[in-house]
């Protein structure tokens, strides 16, 4: 493969594209980006080409995608909003897999999760599955890869856990909380997307990190890392949802979610195949205590306002 061909990230301006375009870019590769956030701040300082996600212009998608030969796709969306659904989620990514296919893109690398089903009752896994079978129907060579939880200093779920254990004194957890989960370093996610990118053999890939945890022992490494090590209270499910819907009224943000509950509850987060990811939370964490919850992660303001930082130390 020349490095003169073209890679296409999704949404390099925001969390996992921005790893994978890192990786692109110091190998020498040609990268531009699909992104809804053009106005954002340029993280690589124009060294790559930004263009619209034109989702309600096929033919633009297409012709903007010509002359690409690796696509990764880690356009997606966390939850339900009025603004935007899963079920938009999946109709705008089979419009961008239609489009790469005319084309003419050799390969797909699409980001999708662990244990996806569509007949799940939680659109998430849901839609990703129907994502995934569009895929693997489309004709286009595809590795599809299946993380975890992701973690990385622009995180969600393990910066907000923190960032509430440095500010209360106890901790809802769900349930017994004995459910597992296997968190994995974005930038593993990265190197194992940009590795699948050069091959041409289809593939379907979990993409999971050396650790397992059960998430009370978690939210336990989580404050011992940062030095809050709280009261854990269990607590019903519904009723444990409360606090996190609380927290987010007044953050003007979803703190967590029904479905991301059951998700976690039922061990959507977890596989039996080997890790494939090398970095640890527990190592990262200890690396990275002085910075992790120290702001929350406010998924809705990164989507309203698109011309700040993704990340808020980046301002």
């Amino acid at each position: 493969m020349s490095k003169k061909e073209i890679h296409a990230v999704t949404g390099a301006f925001g969390y996992s594209g921005r790893y994978i375009a890192t990786r692109l870019l110091e190998e020498g590769r040609t990268v531009i980006t699909l992104t809804n956030s053009l106005s954002r701040p340029d993280p690589f300082a124009g060294k790559m080409r930004a263009v619209p996600l034109s989702f309600d212009d096929p033919d633009k998608l297409a012709r903007d995608l010509a002359g690409v030969d690796v696509l990764y796709n880690t356009y997606w969306v966390r939850f339900n909003h009025r603004t935007f659904t899963h079920e938009q989620a999946v109709q705008n990514t089979k419009i961008l897999f239609e489009a790469a296919q005319r084309a003419g893109v050799r390969r797909v690398v699409h980001v999708s999760i662990t244990n996806p089903a569509e007949d799940s009752p939680l659109e998430y896994f849901a839609g990703k599955a129907r994502l995934e079978k569009a895929l693997r129907e489309s004709g286009l060579s595809y590795a599809i890869l299946r993380p975890t939880v992701l973690f990385g200093r622009e995180d969600i779920l393990i910066n907000n856990i923190a960032w509430a254990l440095r500010r209360f004194p106890v901790f809802a957890i769900f349930g017994d909380g004995s459910y597992r989960l296997q968190p994995v370093h974005v930038d593993d996610l990265a190197g194992i997307a940009v590795a699948e990118g050069v091959r041409s053999a289809n593939s379907i890939i979990n993409v999971i990190g050396p650790e397992t945890f059960v998430y009370r022992d978690m939210v336990r490494a989580i404050g011992a890392a940062i030095g809050r090590s709280r009261m854990l209270v269990n607590m019903p499910p519904g009723m444990a949802y409360w606090p996190g819907k609380v927290l987010g009224w007044f953050m003007r943000d979803v703190f967590i979610t029904r479905q991301e509950i059951q998700g976690l509850m039922s061990e959507r987060l977890y596989v039996t195949t080997p890790p494939t990811g090398k970095t640890s939370l527990t190592g990262w964490m200890k690396k990275n205590a002085a910075a992790l919850g120290r702001h929350d992660a406010n998924e809705l303001d990164r989507r309203r306002n698109r011309q700040m930082p993704y990340f808020v130390n980046e301002a």
